[in-house]
């Protein structure tokens, strides 16, 4: 029997999971091409907002401190988005695109002011959290459009647009975000998003077509607060459990324990239900199920690097926030030419996307392995051609997956099946960044002690030296570096020597930290680079002729 489509335990032959021919909608070319801008400005919204705050992580840790929770100002954003995925694609698939949309912008736009008010480490996690959520509903309302609008042969072309807008914001984010960091505060680079996002509101309300689905499906409410209570306990429990080895508390052990038993059921759950938020029928095509594992280690690998690397440019190299987005913009245009080229060839040569996901995952280990190879005595211009190679591997397989999902189902399970791809993307980075911020904090922590010389700890005491090994805060902001130097006053004319080598003992001990999570991201690409190799590829499918008979339901389109 084909593998798209199963039996249930039944006997029944339930609907199709294989993607039927696509039939274009019923909107006039204005229609088309004005759903298409606001989709660009929404998503130039959201992407700018991750890249300007990329530079501005190391000055916001020196600010508000809390270096063992560093990545948690990401990855609080990744989390909250990440939940929010599958059920805005369940709802977009009932009560159609528009004003989820829209009440995702201002959510987003919401959470950008409780960031930029924010005046804890605690408080701005959760109204990241809450941008969050609105950001992973633009994100995976996009790609859904781009399927209602265009076919999968077109599709190629549009999702490389996309990602343009995503490239632009990508070139501008981190020099933006390092500008306003120095000349003004990393609060503003949360404020920016209000002039930015109000007429983007305005134009969805005035011009985004409302869609009435010809299919209906109930919203899984159950299935959706299981998959909450089954990925973020997880999670926290990884972060809070590896920053210090508190694997023992009981609210880590609780945590664990929570995911534990909701995961399972979130599994039996969408076994049984009838309308799951995520329907494991679309897992039994093969093309599905490849591309989620391949997505899920791709996503894992790339939000630690990209994380990671304005932490190497300013604690490492000694870089400004300004001058760290400048560093990071050629690697930014590396991920726009890879999507843009790769959108573009998968669009014309018929959907080779194995072949390309092969060479895109090749080039990105190439670039990985390079800046795993840092050290304290690495130059610019290897961390920068490392950072430039992996971002051009990296936008190379940004089309490729979702392209191949949306063809591979039916037109029914199309919001969903592509939200899922966002889903997968965002847990692997979500476990990733959990994983490596433990790593990180760890392995910074064990080199600082390591390295530190005894004339260093007689000084210091172990109190001092102890805190003072938990974050490279004097690597990054100038207050701290002021502190340092004031915890040698005591050694009287040595102060100036011993405070530099300590300077340097947490540099190295940084460089090598970082090292090792590239190392780790390594592996990663390199295990998503075979998982490619049993991708199987089907033709990308084109335009119907209406009356066939075969058509899949097109929603009724409101202007």
């Amino acid at each position: 029997m084909d593998e798209s489509t199963p039996v249930s335990r039944s006997g029944a032959k339930p609907s199709s999971v294989q993607g039927t021919e696509w039939e274009a909608p019923d909107l006039p070319r204005r229609a088309v091409m004005l759903t298409l801008g606001g989709v660009m400005l929404a998503m130039f919204l959201a992407s700018l907002d991750q890249t300007i705050v990329a530079t501005a992580l190391p000055r916001i840790v020196a600010d508000l401190g809390g270096f063992d929770r560093f990545t948690w100002i990401t990855t609080a954003y990744i989390v909250a988005s990440t939940s929010v995925v599958p059920l805005a694609g369940s709802v977009a698939d009932v009560y159609g695109r528009k004003w989820l949309y829209v009440a995702g912008i201002v959510v987003f736009l919401g959470g950008s002011v409780l960031s930029a008010l924010s005046g804890t480490m605690d408080q701005l996690i959760v109204a990241r959290a809450v941008q969050g959520l609105g950001g992973g509903t633009m994100m995976a309302l996009s790609f859904v459009t781009i399927g209602d609008l265009f076919p999968p042969s077109e599709r190629g072309k549009y999702q490389g647009i996309i990602a343009g807008m995503f490239g632009i914001s990508s070139v501008l984010g981190p020099t933006i975000g390092g500008f306003v960091t120095d000349h003004l505060s990393w609060h503003w680079i949360f404020y920016i998003n209000i002039p930015l996002g109000i007429p983007v509101v305005l134009m969805f309300i005035r011009f985004f077509p409302h869609s009435k689905p010809s299919h209906r499906r109930r919203i899984d409410w159950v299935g959706a607060a299981l998959m909450v209570l089954g990925i973020v306990p997880g999670l926290l429990a990884i972060s809070i459990g590896g920053n210090g080895n508190h694997w023992t508390e009981a609210r880590v052990i609780a945590m664990f324990a929570v995911s534990a038993v909701a995961l399972p059921a979130f599994v039996w759950w969408g076994l049984h239900a009838k309308d799951p938020i995520l329907p494991f029928i679309i897992f039994k095509n093969r093309v599905v199920a490849v591309s989620m594992i391949v997505i899920f280690l791709t996503g894992f690998a790339m939000f630690g690097a990209i994380t990671f690397i304005p932490l190497m440019f300013q604690g490492v190299l000694g870089d400004s926030a300004t001058a760290s987005g400048s560093f990071l913009t050629p690697m930014m245009l590396g991920i726009v030419a890879g999507a843009a080229l790769s959108g573009q060839v998968l669009s014309r040569t018929g959907g080779r996307y194995r072949i390309q996901g092969v060479i895109g995952l090749i080039i990105m280990s190439a670039g990985i392995g390079l800046l795993s190879t840092i050290s304290a005595d690495t130059g610019r211009a290897t961390a920068l051609t490392g950072a430039i190679v992996m971002g051009f591997g990296l936008g190379t397989t940004f089309p490729l997956f979702t392209i191949a999902v949306q063809n591979a189902v039916d037109y029914k399970f199309l919001g969903v099946a592509t939200s899922s791809t966002q889903f997968f993307r965002s847990i692997g980075g979500s476990v990733g960044l959990a994983i490596f911020g433990t790593v990180l904090t760890n392995r910074f922590s064990h080199n600082v002690d390591a390295n530190v010389s005894a004339e260093v700890k007689n000084v210091l005491g172990s109190e001092v030296l102890n805190q003072l090994a938990k974050s490279p805060n004097a690597l990054v902001a100038p207050n701290a570096l002021d502190q340092l130097n004031a915890a040698f006053a005591s050694a009287g004319d040595a102060a100036p020597r011993l405070s530099a080598d300590f300077l340097e003992t947490l540099r190295v001990a940084l460089a090598n930290s970082i090292g090792d999570i590239f190392k780790m991201a390594l592996v990663l690409i390199l295990l998503a680079l075979v998982g490619t190799l049993f991708l199987k590829e089907i033709p990308l499918k084109r335009r119907t002729k209406p009356g066939t008979g075969d058509e899949p339901k097109m929603p009724v389109v409101e202007i």
